[in-house]
């Protein structure tokens, strides 16, 4: 899995970083998201699915690799 985010689109919703911390982290400034491991492991997929599923501007992308 390899994971890219938007911050142009990023409304600093958080929701990611609830979902999945370990992964995302959000700006002290102002809210936008960080991407802390763009590469996760296993353990961590289906936070990272729902995390850019609940994502209200679509800025988080997840390529599934084979």
């Amino acid at each position: 899995m390899k994971i890219t985010v938007d911050q142009e689109k990023c409304c600093g919703a958080g929701q990611c970083v609830l979902i999945a911390p370990e992964v995302f982290h959000q700006r002290d400034e102002d809210g936008v998201v960080v991407l802390l491991d763009a590469a996760p492991p296993a353990a961590l997929h289906d936070e990272v699915r729902e995390s850019a599923e609940v994502c209200p501007t679509t800025a988080i992308q997840v390529v599934e690799e084979a």
